[in-house]
């Protein structure tokens, strides 16, 4: 799995003019699949967003965790950031296919949902066009990939 962590003063996610989630304070996470994913993989990624230090503690910077400080998280799954560029056009191929990544991304939710707070776990909808707003807090953006574990 491929995330994209952003630190957020506000984030939300909309379907054709229609507000789906919004969260305040927190992480707007962008979720990519690959083709091997396994449980594994969403472990790894559940943990590193609940407990990756970005935020900033009262005495010291990059302290905290969402987690410590009972922030919201609001996910959005993104099959792209598995594209490849071949010449000038995008290819899928390294992504999972639609049917498959729409379970794995289910049990991905749940995990992070049951290992945290489902009330402070939001998300999009799984293969809409989604407008996604992100209001940046830094910036801060972490790259994670499961692979390089």
């Amino acid at each position: 799995m491929k995330i994209v962590i952003q630190r957020v003063t506000q984030s939300s996610v909309s379907v054709a003019g229609s507000l789906v989630s919004s969260i305040g304070k927190g992480l707007c996470v962008l979720v990519g699949i690959h083709t091997d994913d396994t449980d594994d993989d969403i472990q790894y990624t559940v943990r590193k967003i609940l407990n990756t230090r970005i935020f900033d503690g009262e005495t010291k910077r990059w302290d905290k965790s969402v987690k410590d400080l009972n922030l919201e998280v609001l996910c959005v799954s993104q099959f792209t950031l598995y594209g490849i560029l071949k010449g000038n056009k995008l290819d899928f191929h390294n992504s999972m296919g639609p049917k498959e990544a729409c379970e794995f991304y289910g049990k991905f939710i749940s995990q992070l949902r049951s290992q945290y707070n489902t009330d402070l776990v939001k998300d999009g909808v799984f293969a809409a066009m989604m407008e996604v707003q992100i209001s940046n807090d830094g910036p801060v953006t972490v790259v994670i990939d499961s692979k390089d574990k």
